[in-house]
């Protein structure tokens, strides 16, 4: 197994990420260092606390504040120059005469520049919304590296492991099976065997079932059975004590001459049986 793959791809990713460690808050750096040296004449607690740790909340509300702050400046600056202009056109030796012709010239020249500032306008918002959804790909697949990267740190770890554990199997493996051959089969034959046990298995469940489905059957049968033994089994009781009782009073009657006579019957047939085999006599 090669281990060097994974330790060499994850020493490239830790030399890139000393080397070339780009992120949005080391891009900003050089304009932050500026602005915060403008920063440091204004008197705004706010601006200065979301400089000195930039978040992307504190970057929105900073740029909504600029945009506000810009607008309000151009007004004021068109205002102040409006006045200015006027003043000197008024008091000037000779006064500016502006004509009527003059000013739709002007016009025109201003709808002309408002249409390209338009344009323009147009154009940079739509780069700002390509930048922006630009910026949050990267920035997933930023968090999608940073997540790979965490995983392949711990995977010699888990490769070290798995290395044990199949060591541990292999130990195992090798010890003697006992008495049980299929203990020590290979994979092959272990899954046939598997599904050999398992048809028998099913073989097994179907006879199973036809028993249990015989088993109601054969269960009314033995109680007929039952039933039709205990008369018999009544009769027999009594036949026994019938015979006993008419031994009894036998042997009473001959005054134990009955077990004399049947053992004398017993002694003449064994005699006779002697001489029929001595005497090699046939009837």
């Amino acid at each position: 197994m090669n281990h060097n793959k994974p330790d060499k791809v994850l020493g490239t990713l830790e030399q890139l990420q000393s080397t070339n460690d780009i992120s949005i808050i080391k891009l900003s750096e050089p304009i932050l260092s500026s602005t915060l040296q403008d920063a440091r004449q204004r008197t705004s607690d706010a601006s200065n606390a979301s400089l000195d740790a930039p978040t992307p909340a504190g970057l929105e509300a900073d740029l909504a504040h600029y945009k506000e702050l810009f607008a309000k400046l151009r007004f004021s600056y068109v205002e102040q120059v409006t006045k200015e202009k006027f003043i000197r056109a008024i008091v000037g030796d000779p006064p500016l005469i502006v004509t009527m012709q003059e000013n739709l010239n002007l016009e025109k020249e201003n709808a002309l520049a408002k249409s390209e500032l338009k344009a323009l306008k147009n154009e940079v918002a739509d780069m700002v919304s390509k930048l922006e959804t630009k910026g949050r790909e990267l920035s997933k697949r930023y968090e999608s590296v940073q997540l790979e990267t965490t995983k392949l740190r711990d995977l010699p770890l888990q490769i070290e492991k798995l290395d044990k554990q199949i060591a541990r199997l292999k130990a195992a493996q090798a010890l003697p099976a006992g008495s049980n051959p299929d203990l020590n089969l290979p994979l092959a034959k272990t899954l046939d065997l598997v599904t050999k046990r398992k048809l028998e298995q099913q073989e097994l469940a179907r006879e199973l079932e036809s028993l249990q489905a015989k088993a109601p059957r054969k269960r009314k049968e033995a109680e007929r059975l039952q039933a039709e033994l205990q008369p018999l089994e009544t009769k027999r009781q009594n036949s026994m004590t019938a015979a006993k009782e008419a031994r009894r009073r036998k042997e009473a009657a001959l005054g134990g001459a009955a077990d004399d006579l049947e053992e004398r019957a017993r002694w003449w047939r064994a005699s006779e049986a002697v001489l029929t085999q001595v005497l090699n006599i046939k009837n």
